[in-house]
């Protein structure tokens, strides 16, 4: 019998940590020993998913085997289809979250009717918080695992393996939500299992059949659950998860986390041996998934030391901590740590005292401003802090106020979401009670709220747009520097850009060049007199980024300095580009002040492209100067 968990993710570089933990656990605790790194699913040749894969399937009990098919959202539905049909399951799982439900109910309903004697079951938060009703309204899913779901999942694949997925067997099982079975379980003649019902049942007939609502499974000792991955076979240039806790221990309202109070760990010294198989592998990053990293010290501290003493020079660990509970040891620490080797993701969503309140979230602003700052000072740890539009009490002015506050303290990326009323956070009742209008589809999104109108809501719609392109692309650096602060605040510059910007490229995509192009127009527009000072510094960033072979077309002309920079680029060292600035631009990259009508002589600027900052991915920068001109 063969079990097919199926994946659908939001991007490549993405993967599903769940699948492989629900598989590890199930194989590893029926088995009563740990998945040898031999031993995982090979996808089939050739086809449109090509998950990790790792050899051939073992058995679950010799009497059946456990794939993964992982792929995104940016499939077309006929390729997933197609790849699940090839497969040939006896046994279908869909891990279901916010950006792939739209996705699974499509695929399941037309799996359904080409393999209707194969039963299909779904897991994840977008189902757990509401399975009975998910059930009626997708009459193709016979049934749901709710919860964390690896004894659940382990329980319900020892069942259909033995034959024994009826109603009584299957009653067993914490944490399941199912229709109650029709027929026996038995295997066809065709080799087709018909663990759920008669071959051709139709969807009404199914959702006809009663409902059966088990008591909840138990939180299972992470302790228990088995490392996920056995091998690392397809995961170049993919993120990596991993988790070492679940659960959180603060309430805030808009998130899921806050339903389940406790925090569980795995020890910490278990996840340092685990995370020395990634180090071995030199892969590029490991996301820890814990809510809360450092919510207790000695479980981030020995975790955090060991990376330290165990760098390999290469792999970055992501984590999302509260920063308020950083003390002077913990800073003292992470300050020590090579540049690049860590980055932190910080949730503020708001400076609004009466809304952090009304989201049940406790925050020190000034300590957290005074954190940060630390942090930054250190110049080795890529900061990435998040705010959240649509939150009750907070309009438009009050938003512009948080984002100008957060934008201070300069993270290297600005993370501006808008709010989401989850199914089953506590958000969902506030909602109502504050008379929030939100999408009833996924993703459900914050239309409108009593003190943000929708038009509002566009508004920073478009702002959301060039903060994404401008500030946290991290490719226009020297130029906003400069720019932003002739502006009365960060956010009115934003604000000014996105009216531009959305009068002249409205609905179209835009070219990197054309994004640089737009920024000198709108820099140039107004400020008509500092336009070549512009132009200097967005040559600069673009050629930060990128040894580009084509000349770009908003770059000053280099024609009088076409023989002196022949000569120094043939000098140059390595991955290198030659610049020649002679302006404004250029005194404020040395930090002097250009005088008005002073005639400098060039200054010539090396990147190189072999010392790019770990932080933000620009090359190096060194001068190349000559004498100026009496």
């Amino acid at each position: 019998m063969k079990f097919l968990l199926t994946a659908i993710n939001a991007k490549y570089i993405h993967s599903n940590l769940a699948v492989y933990s629900l598989r590890a656990s199930a194989l590893a605790q029926t088995a009563g020993r740990r998945v040898p790194a031999q031993a995982q699913a090979q996808p089939a040749p050739g086809t449109a998913s090509a998950p990790p894969g790792f050899g051939e399937p073992p058995a679950l009990q010799g009497k059946a085997v456990i794939e993964m098919a992982e792929f995104t959202i940016n499939h077309r539905t006929e390729e997933i289809l197609r790849e699940i049909y090839l497969r040939k399951p006896d046994v279908l799982l869909f891990s279901c979250y916010i950006w792939n439900i739209v996705y699974v109910r499509e695929l399941a309903e037309n799996c359904r009717k080409i393999m209707p004697e194969v039963p299909i079951w779904l897991g994840g938060p977008e189902v757990s918080y509401d399975a009975e009703e998910t059930l009626r309204e997708n009459p193709a899913v016979d049934g749901i695992l709710c919860g964390e779901g690896e004894e659940t999942f382990r329980l319900l694949a020892e069942c259909c393996a033995a034959g024994q997925a009826d109603t009584e067997h299957l009653a067993e099982i914490p944490g399941l939500v199912f229709r109650e079975p029709q027929g026996s379980a038995e295997r066809r003649p065709e080799g087709r299992a018909a663990v759920l019902g008669e071959a051709q049942q139709t969807a009404q007939a199914a959702a006809g059949r009663p409902i059966r609502v088990n008591p909840p499974a138990p939180l299972p000792d992470l302790n228990s659950l088995p490392f996920p991955y056995a091998d690392l076979a397809g995961f170049e240039n993919r993120i990596i998860y991993y988790e070492s806790s679940r659960g959180c221990p603060f309430s805030c309202s808009y998130c899921l986390s806050s339903i389940d109070k406790s925090v569980r760990f795995r020890d910490a010294e278990k996840v340092c041996r685990e995370l020395q198989f990634f180090l071995n592998r030199r892969v590029p990053q490991v996301k820890f998934v814990d809510r809360t990293f450092n919510c207790r010290k000695s479980h981030a501290m020995a975790i955090w030391t060991y990376i330290l003493e165990h760098d390999n020079g290469i792999t970055n660990f992501h984590f999302e901590i509260e920063a308020e509970l950083l003390d002077a040891e913990e800073l003292e620490l992470l300050g020590r740590m090579r540049p690049g080797l860590v980055q932190l993701e910080i949730g503020v969503q708001s400076a609004n005292p009466k809304t952090l309140e009304a989201v049940r979230r406790k925050t020190d602003l000034d300590k957290l401003e005074k954190i940060v700052g630390q942090i930054r000072s250190g110049r080795n740890i890529h900061q990435h802090l998040d705010l959240i539009a649509g939150l009750p009490f907070e309009n438009y002015e009050s938003f512009g106020h948080s984002f100008d506050r957060v934008f201070a303290m300069k993270p290297e990326q600005l993370q501006l979401g808008f709010l989401k009323v989850l199914k089953g956070a506590p958000m969902q009742e506030d909602a109502r009670k504050y008379g929030l209008q939100w999408r009833f589809q996924p993703p459900y999104e914050v239309l409108s709220t009593p003190w943000l109108p929708f038009s509002d809501i566009l508004r920073l719609k478009m702002i959301e747009e060039m903060v994404e392109i401008y500030y946290n692309s991290l490719q226009f650096g020297k130029t906003l520097e400069q720019l932003i602060p002739r502006f009365s605040s960060a956010f009115a510059f934003f604000e000014n850009l996105a009216v531009y910007y959305g009068e002249r490229q409205s609905g179209q995509k835009s070219s990197r060049v054309r994004k640089y192009e737009l920024l000198l127009d709108f820099a140039a527009e107004y400020f008509p007199e500092e336009k070549d000072m512009y132009r200097e510094l967005l040559t600069v960033d673009y050629y930060l980024r990128e040894r580009a072979k084509a000349r770009p077309s908003f770059a000053p002309d280099e024609t009088p300095y076409k023989e002196e920079l022949r000569r120094i680029r043939r000098l140059a060292p390595g991955e290198t580009h030659v610049e020649a600035l002679t302006g404004e631009g250029a005194a404020l990259l040395r930090g002097e002040k250009a005088e008005a009508g002073e005639n400098r002589g060039p200054v010539y600027l090396i990147f190189d492209y072999e010392k790019r900052s770990p932080l933000t991915g620009d090359a190096g920068l060194s001068w190349w100067e000559e004498e100026p001109k009496r």
